[in-house]
């Protein structure tokens, strides 16, 4: 049995260097990474978003979180323009988003394989690279030549995962295959890191695994992680934004009372959620205070 806590770069154990990434950003950096003006969506005449604005920054660690059918997953997809907004406009890596996915690393809160299907995590981690001459290139299968394998393993070895290679992507932990959707996501060098609920599926150990790559890769590439977990979203941040319907983005990574009651709505001091709403506050602002 795997456990998710196996790697050695994050802080429950030694400090372990993760190489340097080879991301570079492909759009004036004095450009916002992903830009929203005045989006709205709505399901069946139901308003999902409505007149959202969002601005990250290049570099920048986000997490943009909001309650469960509050509208993250329908900005993910504006974001990655697999939607389109009813009104207003989206910019990502200073594009319209259908033109930017390429560039776009995108991590699902599931992995897209079969449980049975006996692909190996190197395997895994090349369906993250697109092929540009055909399924059958060079005569292999699936077209990935040396150059792309090595860069496979670079990509696992950023991820510290490098020395499972050769297992079966389905015998992993959760988190161990949380960190290679990670590598899937950046074996194409993306300018932007998109993540949708990452921690989902991880035990709490393996969560801090996870947010402790994130930061060490957000020194060079644009991170956005969209989340309903509180406690985990409040861990290595840079800023924040809460989406429920509408949308309230923070300068820096504390939560404002504004945005908790877009979350929870309104409660006076003699309801019992109010104490809970307070110790959230104080959980983003202890966080800012000791970055």
């Amino acid at each position: 049995m795997h456990t998710d806590h196996g790697c050695s770069s994050c802080s429950g154990h030694a400090p372990a260097a993760i190489p340097e990434p080879r991301f570079r950003p492909t759009w004036p950096s004095s450009e916002p990474a992903i830009e929203v003006r005045g989006a709205s969506y709505a399901y069946d005449g139901q308003d999902v978003l409505s007149d959202v604005n969002l601005s990250v920054r290049a570099g920048d660690f986000m997490a943009v979180i909001g309650p469960n059918g509050g509208g993250k997953t329908t900005l993910v997809k504006l974001i990655l323009g697999l939607l389109a907004p009813r009104t207003g406009s989206v910019r990502v890596l200073g594009v319209d988003p259908r033109s930017s996915r390429p560039a776009v690393g995108y991590v699902p809160q599931h992995a897209v394989v079969q449980p049975s299907f006996p692909i190996t995590v190197h395997d895994a981690v090349l369906l993250g690279l697109r092929r540009g001459h055909g399924l059958f290139a060079s005569g292999r299968w699936p077209g990935h030549g040396a150059a792309d394998r090595r860069k496979a393993m670079d990509s696992l070895d950023m991820v510290q995962m490098a020395d499972l290679a050769t297992r079966r992507f389905d015998a992993l932990s959760g988190g161990q295959k949380q960190r290679v959707l990670v590598a899937r996501a950046l074996v194409s060098d993306p300018g932007l890191l998109l993540f949708d609920e990452p921690t989902s599926n991880i035990d709490p150990q393996g969560k801090l695994c996870l947010f402790d790559l994130l930061s060490a890769l957000s020194a060079s590439i644009t991170i956005v992680m969209v989340s309903h977990d509180l406690i985990s979203a409040s861990t290595r941040i840079s800023s924040v934004a809460v989406v429920n319907k509408h949308l309230i983005q923070s300068q820096g990574r504390e939560l404002t009372p504004k945005m908790l009651e877009l979350i929870y709505g309104a409660h006076d001091a003699t309801c019992p959620l109010d104490e809970y709403i307070k110790g959230m506050s104080s959980i983003f602002g202890q966080s800012r205070r000791s970055a």
